[in-house]
């Protein structure tokens, strides 16, 4: 049988999607071998948190999780970052696909029914960004009548709607960087999340945001684990107690929230690590 040089061309495109498939299917297949390393979900689109750049990975979310690495025996070298974006996280670890996730990750009844945390290794609370010339927002209180920013799917704006502004404006974006570009320009008066996210959209913004710095919800971010897996929990709390107690916890939040006033609430911050999967 002689081939033509459409038959060559159709056997290049299976052979190529043959070998698409076995990379999604086996890393090791794409000469990305995973073994010996440990792989860890955070995520990519928050600056001062967890923020690809130019090949490198930089954040809080970051700092914390290469701390932890290290006391489990790895160096930088031997971490695998991958992206854990919110609605896929509890798959994430439920699948094998990470060993651990620091992506701002609030622990909650409802997600320990599919995973496990070790921590909390920072508590947050929902707050305010707004100009840094703007004076006349200084809680949700203030939003009657203005503009609120938030992200598609999030709730806490519907939030300051119902308990403290029932006359604000809502609006949604894909992303945070997005309400930021429209608190910018003028297009909303205020964006609202976790605190420690808008304190890295500030830091990006050179002086020109502004933290509100009145935090009214709490969210204690921990270290998502396989569901059931209390050894590592309590290995990953001894490394954020450690963390803590050397200075490291410290500097890690000043220098991804540098250039702001932004200070965690020093009622819940720093965190006490529980032991156990139920932390």
């Amino acid at each position: 049988m002689t081939f033509t040089n459409t038959m060559k061309r159709t056997a290049v495109r299976v052979v190529a999607a043959l070998a698409a498939v076995a990379c999604t299917m086996s890393l090791a297949a794409c000469g990305q071998d995973e073994a010996g390393k440990i792989r860890i979900g955070i995520k990519f689109d928050q600056p001062g948190l967890g923020f690809k750049k130019s090949g490198t990975y930089v954040g809080f979310d970051v700092d914390v999780a290469k701390y932890i690495a290290k006391k489990l025996g790895y160096s930088e070298d031997e971490i695998i970052w991958k992206e854990a974006p919110s609605k896929q996280r509890e798959a994430m670890l439920q699948n094998g696909d990470v060993d651990m996730i620091l992506a701002t990750y609030s622990i909650t009844d409802e997600r320990k029914k599919a995973v496990s945390f070790a921590g909390p290794y920072f508590v947050a609370g929902q707050d305010l960004l707004v100009r840094k010339d703007d004076q006349s927002i200084n809680g949700p209180e203030d939003l009657n009548g203005k503009r609120l920013c938030s992200v598609t799917g999030s709730t806490s704006a519907a939030t300051v709607k119902e308990k403290f502004a029932s006359e604000v404006q809502l609006m949604e974006q894909p992303g945070y960087a997005e309400c930021a570009t429209a608190l910018f320009s003028g297009i909303v008066d205020a964006v609202t999340t976790d605190d420690i996210i808008l304190a890295g959209l500030a830091s990006a913004s050179r002086g020109k945001l502004r933290v509100v710095g009145k935090p009214f919800t709490q969210e204690y971010y921990g270290v998502g684990i396989k569901k059931g897996d209390t050894k590592l929990a309590v290995k990953i709390n001894n490394a954020i107690t450690d963390m803590i107690q050397d200075g490291s916890w410290k500097k890690a939040v000043a220098d991804n929230t540098e250039g702001t006033d932004y200070t965690p609430d020093v009622r819940y911050n720093p965190p006490t690590p529980d032991e156990g999967e139920d932390a």
